[in-house]
């Protein structure tokens, strides 16, 4: 067994290296379910709202702005809590985010759910989204904190696995709510936005066990106390394994500083930086842009809602495919390569799909878009905890992720403009083009990071 006393006097000085060397047990795949969860109600309330906006323009009979509002307020509220709960996050802590994150967004989706009007659902949404802004980075820089470096990868695929099983689920259950009418006297909207408040409460309850991050502690000056928490750890992996654990390699101690937030924009984190804005304005198109906009492309094709919620359900089932596919390869394929080879795939996907008449075809390619998607998200949702020290990670990263969320606001505005316009060949042909900028972007300046530890890179 583990001699957690002298563990824990040895304080911070080694935190990063005794946490990688651990080997993976019961308590790291806990961890990663209830963390995982999370990034579940994240997903669903982002792809809710293109379900909102084609049921609402038929009940509430929406024009082109109204629909791109419904669609955009959610990711304003996003954009606005990724900037202001990532960089809190490294000031007061992974886990108090947490708990911040989904308290709020369960008070305001429960809240919206009484939305009387456009007005107030527009209102109720951006603060649900405000509460979930930093959910993703959380999840993302939490777990990459805690795992192994030899699964961080895997892991990380299996939490978003579980996350993505929410975008089918709020297809599926629009479509049986709409198809419903008014279940218990009550719109059947009203109560997709109500299952996803209940659910974040009972989670934050789930929550409120996790240990704070000891990396974080760590470069806090709080070293003793994150020897105390790894220490715990190191009990429970010592338990649970049956067996000793591997010695501390000296060489992975973690500098115990603060990083300043002007850290971003110098020496090697500034190419870092500049790449990974450019490629999370550029992502938001061919990833999200699909899962936003699906419901709405399908009853411009000619669908009914009903009908078009269907197919788009049956398309989503491709997201917890894909990120289970992911698995297998996220820690054998440099990240970097991963990336840019599955982005090639959203845009050949996306193109077929945008061209696509038949049901068959829509459908299939529309799965096949959504498989390659979460290949190319896990892949990217790793990569990002690698690229940035402890002490800025979830700031550098919150940062550059609200600019998914900005180009998220904007999007529905100028992708439903040109669908009305020009049709869906159009919005999947210029979405296919900005993939292409992606994979330059991401080939010429990112650096490489698989099966490294996180002080290393």
């Amino acid at each position: 067994m583990v001699d957690t006393t002298s563990s824990a006097r040895r304080g911070g000085q080694r935190v990063a290296a005794r946490l990688d060397r651990l080997p993976p047990s019961r308590w790291h795949r806990r961890i990663t379910l209830v963390v995982g969860i999370g990034a579940f109600f994240d997903l669903y309330e982002i792809f809710l709202g293109g379900v909102l906006a084609a049921v609402l323009a038929d009940q509430w009979h929406l024009g082109h702005t109204a629909k791109s509002a419904v669609i955009a307020a959610g990711f304003l509220g996003m954009f606005v809590g990724a900037n202001v709960l990532s960089v809190l996050a490294d000031r007061l802590g992974r886990r108090r985010m947490f708990l911040v994150n989904l308290g709020g967004y369960a008070l305001f989706s429960l809240l919206c759910a009484a939305a009387p009007d456009l007005r107030w659902l527009l209102v109720l949404r951006f603060l649900s989204g405000l509460g979930l802004g930093a959910e993703l980075v959380l999840v993302d820089t939490y777990l990459a904190e805690l795992l192994p470096r030899a699964v961080r990868g895997r892991y990380l695929a299996h939490a978003y696995t579980l996350g993505f099983v929410g975008v089918p689920v709020a297809a599926l259950l629009g479509a049986r709510l709409v198809a419903a009418h008014q279940p218990l006297g009550v719109d059947g909207w009203r109560w997709l936005l109500v299952a996803g408040a209940l659910g974040a409460g009972f989670l934050q309850l789930m929550r409120r066990q996790l240990p704070e991050s000891p990396r974080w502690l760590a470069v806090q000056g709080r070293g003793e106390e994150a020897g105390r928490i790894v220490a715990g750890i190191e009990e429970r992996v010592a338990r649970e394994t049956g067996g000793s654990l591997p010695s501390v390699a000296a060489v992975e101690s973690v500098p115990e500083r603060r990083v300043p937030l002007g850290e971003m924009f110098r020496g090697d984190h500034r190419q870092r930086t500049v790449m990974w804005w450019i490629f999370q304005v550029l992502q938001t198109v061919g990833y999200y842009g699909f899962g936003t906009l699906a419901p709405v492309v399908l009853t411009a094709k000619g669908h009914t809602v009903t009908e078009s919620l269907l197919y788009a359900a049956l398309s989503f089932c491709g997201y917890p495919i894909g990120s289970a596919l992911s698995i297998p390869l996220i820690d054998r394929i440099e990240r970097r390569t991963l990336i840019v080879a599955s982005a090639l795939g959203i845009a050949g996907c996306g193109l077929a799909f945008g061209f696509a008449t038949a049901t068959w075809a829509v459908v299939a390619f529309g799965f096949l878009l959504t498989v390659c998607s979460n290949v190319f998200s896990n892949a990217f949702h790793v990569y990002q905890t690698e690229i940035f020290p402890t002490g800025l990670r979830s700031s550098a990263i919150g940062i550059a992720y609200s600019l998914s969320r900005l180009t998220s606001v904007v999007l529905p505005f100028v992708a439903l403009g040109v669908l009305n316009r020009l049709g869906p060949a159009a919005v999947f042909t210029g979405s296919a083009g900005l993939m292409l900028l992606l994979c330059l972007d991401v080939a010429l300046l990112g650096p490489r990071t698989t099966g490294r530890s996180l002080e290393r890179i």
